[in-house]
């Protein structure tokens, strides 16, 4: 009888062992599987990058990475990602064919018993004159790519980099240069000097270091359009920065019982607004998962939004309302996409964002 008690201890605590190892898996989330990247240069490789986090509880490793074509180099962090932690699959695609593409980027790890495919799609010009293609935003002859610059998801210690394409459409040489830099971000332009209908970048450098506080940050940069230029708001570049809480210090008992984000839209579109028209939607959150939802930090992007919330603590299955009013009357004061950020204590979902589309009559 004795011993049959021990075999069967014995077979129970294999089996509870083997239910264990089965719950315990690695998960792959990537922050964007899908990219637009607009029009590009022909004859100008482009590199994509697609962030991702280690949301499971054992160590992710990639084992490979395939692309649809032989236009496309891969990379990818080669060495095992803890539970937690972040790496990066890139793609650079040669653009050597003009005209419309799609392509496909094949991950193959020990998340999936299938591949995780990665899109990013655009247009190759052949127009390296006219720069509103490849450049469309304008700040006097000077054109860039960018009309705001991003650091989305970026934890302590990191030091992310923006680049942004800048080309010279005036008649003189050009020295690109980004005036009232805050202490955490520098700036350096490749080639320092532009000559007549030249393009180069400017790569901007995020030490989140010396950043003031965890959540969103939010400042403005100015571009130098000539020598001596003065800042205002005709070469101000919004900037924001999502420094995500730390999540490493988790217990096992917290890892195993995240609050979970949900979001009924995270994109609202308001078309045939009146001139002085005030307009509201409301977008649903809901916790989902096993513990209490915390909205650490919030931050509205523009002076045409306005943004109010019942609840920045959620029960586990409890939901609230957020309301966003666009203010019709800024909208021709805004630069860039008006969007809400958040920072929450959901480890998959730490930074949310709310894009805003709205237009006038």
């Amino acid at each position: 009888m004795q011993k049959m008690k021990k075999r069967i201890l014995f077979l129970f605590s294999i089996m509870l062992g083997v239910a264990l190892t089965a719950y315990a898996q690695p998960k792959i989330t990537f922050d964007r599987e899908k990219q637009d990247l607009g029009y590009i240069l022909w004859r100008n490789p482009t590199t994509v990058t697609y962030q991702f986090t280690n949301t499971g509880d054992k160590p992710l490793v990639i084992s490979n990475v395939t692309a649809s074509c032989g236009c496309i180099e891969v990379d990818w962090t080669k060495h095992p990602i803890p539970a937690g932690g972040k790496g990066t699959v890139s793609a650079v695609f040669d653009a050597e064919a003009i005209g419309h593409f799609y392509k496909e980027v094949g991950v193959y790890c020990n998340a999936s018993a299938v591949p995780v495919y990665l899109e990013f799609n655009g247009e190759v010009t052949a127009d390296a004159k006219n720069y509103s293609f490849t450049h469309p935003y304008g700040f006097g002859s000077v054109r860039l790519n960018q009309e705001e610059i991003e650091f989305e998801n970026v934890n302590k210690g990191e030091r992310p980099e923006f680049t942004i394409l800048v080309a010279n459409t005036s008649s003189k040489t050009y020295t690109p240069v980004l005036m009232h830099l805050p202490p955490y971000l520098s700036a350096k332009a490749t080639p320092e000097v532009l000559g007549r209908g030249k393009n180069g970048k400017i790569v901007v450098t995020l030490d989140t270091d010396k950043l003031p506080k965890l959540g969103i940050t939010r400042t403005s940069v100015y571009l130098s359009r000539f020598p001596g230029d003065k800042v205002g708001s005709d070469n101000e570049i919004p900037v924001s920065i999502a420094l995500l809480p730390d999540f490493s210090k988790m217990t096992a008992q917290q890892k195993n019982n995240p609050p979970q984000l949900s979001l009924s839209a995270t994109q609202l579109e308001f078309a045939g607004l009146k001139p002085t028209q005030k307009k509201s939607q409301h977008i649903v959150i809901t916790n989902t998962g096993k513990s209490n939802l915390e909205i650490q930090d919030m931050q509205v992007n523009s002076i045409a939004l306005a943004v109010s919330l019942k609840k920045t603590v959620l029960k586990p299955g409890e939901s609230t309302k957020m309301k966003i009013t666009v203010l019709a009357e800024n909208l021709s004061r805004v630069k860039g996409t008006p969007r809400v950020l958040m920072i929450t204590n959901d480890p998959a979902k730490s930074s949310v964002t709310i894009r805003v589309k709205a237009k006038l009559l």
